[in-house]
């Protein structure tokens, strides 16, 4: 049964009364029992001298008949005079005289020689007892003397009952009284108990309500203090460990929200796991490396969400051995290529943090790692391949070459020409390098498309003719301005019309066209106007595969063709640059039914700005 605190202080104060009334009841009832018996030894000691005193003459007078009626009838009237049980016993225990008994019940009144009184008078001369009497039944208090003449008569057991049925009523009256004065005392203190229980419940039942709103959610509920004693204190510190848990509960809640805020915003992938392999968290960015959601993740076994067989091998060891580990792994069939550094927390608990990894996404460093070294090793190539020849021809001259004047005059010449393409190649790097660094800064003006393709065309005109080959030019009139650098445009158009000529055969056809495209008709489905610039040849063309890397850096689709036509396989890259760093957009496509069509897209100056002045910005 469970019972309020209220209860349980006034039933257990109640209970402690109760014992105390009790104990002062019984402890007072025998105290008076005490007093009362001892009194009644005194008087029953005065009675039982006073008998002996009024038998002992008439013992020594006649000789001892104790059948005599006149002996009886004294016995009687000492009795009476007492107020006590008066009895004669023999030595023996035989009973020779009772003021109770009548003379002619004697001889049936039982042995008295084992009464305890007889026995110590008959040892000692004197004996006392208090026990219930078997003759009247009454509760008698006993005094026993031996009573002995010195001319040699038989030695007479004399011994005094005095019934204590005044004593009873007392002890019986007594009970009555303390019943009534404790039963009251007992009601008195009912009430106070239970006033005094509220008194120092009603504290505690306040604090349980405002723990109970406190556990509800309400950071708001307060204990009213109502006194300064121990409740009040109790309450007091409850209320300032309130205000600390909301402020740690405000201060874990806005560290929870700042922890998710990064996790969230990383770009870097984070899984946190327990000590058996159990995903605990993940964050977005990790869902969008492996494709999976945080509800698929969570709870389960890390080898049952990610089936990467190197992934599960850095798991296994990093739980195992405790020590922090990292790794790279490739996904397929993304081919993303990921850094894992996992290190340990520590968590030896159910749903603790034991391990932590984070995963960075380096495909990009990789690829570029990959184009530096491409890059490096095509620069090498491309200057070793001028200046070994240079090197050859001049170890020929030295050799005796130079005595030749037509071998001298030839060798001099592939000197000069392999001299002027290493010069172009660093020509061409350094520029790249420059447009790249956002050194180079790009005019903003606007221009007449038309007039930048005529003045181009009409420079590559010469190079054109010594091929056979035929410039078209397609541009209509009314083209929209466009807002960029003349120069810069103009070195894109030449460099693709260069290549142009380059790789087309002789007798074939270049055509540079140009035409206005709406909002949303360019590849990255763009919302502004732009002007559209093709430049298309009717030349070898460039395979489907290769298209999307023509725009690096020495790459060449037909190396040897490349170098034998005296190209540095930079100019593609120039013309990127230059054009995203325009806001447009290049890129090359199939020329039916043979050839390359390279296009270049870019903005169209708004309307409001046509009346500008020019800008410089960077290319970068």
């Amino acid at each position: 049964m469970n019972l309020s605190i209220r209860w349980k202080v006034t039933l257990a104060t109640l209970f402690a009364l109760a014992c105390g009334f009790a104990m002062a009841g019984f402890l007072a009832e025998r105290s008076l029992e005490r007093q009362e018996l001892a009194q009644s030894h005194r008087n029953l000691d005065v009675r039982t001298e006073m008998v002996a005193h009024e038998l002992r003459p008439w013992l020594r007078a006649h000789a001892p008949r104790f059948t005599d009626p006149a002996f009886q009838v004294l016995v009687r009237e000492l009795g009476a005079k007492a107020l006590a049980r008066i009895t004669l016993i023999a030595p023996d225990g035989l009973v020779l005289a009772d003021s109770a008994v009548a003379s002619e019940h004697l001889p049936g009144v039982e042995n008295h020689r084992t009464r305890p009184e007889v026995e110590q008078a008959l040892a000692q001369g004197d004996g006392s007892d208090l026990r219930a009497s078997q003759t009247t039944g009454e509760r008698t208090l006993y005094h026993a003397i031996l009573l002995t003449e010195q001319d040699g008569s038989p030695s007479i057991v004399l011994r005094l009952g005095l019934p204590i049925v005044t004593l009873e009523e007392e002890l019986s009256q007594l009970r009555r009284h303390l019943v009534l004065a404790f039963g009251s005392a007992f009601l008195v203190a009912v009430g106070l108990s239970i006033l005094l229980a509220r008194s120092l419940t009603k504290p505690l039942s306040d604090m349980a309500a405002a723990a109970r709103r406190l556990a509800d959610g309400d950071a708001a509920a307060r204990i009213q203090i109502t006194s300064r004693d121990e409740a009040g204190l109790l309450g007091e510190t409850l209320n300032r460990m309130a205000d600390e848990l909301r402020a740690k509960i405000e201060e874990v809640s806005e560290d929870r929200s700042q922890l998710l805020a990064m996790l969230t915003s990383m770009v870097e992938g984070v899984m946190v796991l327990d000590y058996r392999g159990r995903v605990l968290q993940v964050n977005p960015a990790l869902e969008r490396m492996f494709n999976v959601t945080r509800a698929e993740a969570r709870g389960r076994k890390f080898s049952d969400v990610f089936g990467h067989p190197q992934l599960a091998l850095l798991v296994s060891t990093v739980l195992s051995t405790r020590v922090g580990q990292e790794d790279e792994i490739l996904l397929s069939p993304s081919s993303r290529c990921l850094h894992i550094e996992a290190s340990v927390a520590g968590g030896e608990q159910e749903n603790e943090a034991c391990a932590v990894l984070v995963f960075h996404d380096i495909t990009e460093l990789r690829r570029l790692e990959k184009i530096r070294k491409d890059f490096v090793a095509n620069v090498s190539h491309e200057l070793r391949t001028p200046l070994t020849s240079i090197k050859g021809y001049v170890e020929a001259l030295l050799d005796g070459g130079k005595d030749d004047p037509d071998t001298s005059a030839k060798f001099l010449d592939i000197i000069l020409k392999q001299s002027d393409r290493l010069n172009l190649i660093l020509e061409d790097l350094l520029q790249l390098s420059k447009i790249e660094s956002g050194q180079v800064l790009l005019r903003r003006e606007p221009l007449q498309i038309e007039m930048i393709v005529e003045r181009t065309m009409a420079m590559m005109r010469p190079l054109a003719g010594k091929k056979g080959h035929r410039l078209v030019e397609n541009i209509p009139s009314g083209l929209p301005l466009v807002n960029g650098d003349e120069e810069r445009l103009g070195q894109v158009l030449s460099n693709l019309l260069d290549n142009a000529i380059k790789y087309t055969p002789e007798g074939g056809s270049i055509t540079v066209a140009a035409r206005h495209v709406a909002p949303g008709g360019s590849p990255a489905g763009g919302k502004s106007e732009s002007l559209e610039i093709s430049v298309a040849d009717t030349g070898i063309g460039i395979p489907e595969s290769d298209r999307p890397r023509v725009f690096e850096r020495f790459y060449r689709v037909d190396k040897a063709r490349s170098r034998e036509m005296g190209g540095t396989g930079l100019g593609l890259a120039i013309v990127r640059h230059i054009v995203e760093g325009h806001g447009g957009q290049v890129w090359v496509e199939g020329n039916r039914p043979c050839g390359s069509r390279f296009v270049v897209r870019l903005p169209v100056q708004p309307s409001d700005q046509a009346a500008g002045h020019p800008s410089l910005v960077p290319t970068k």
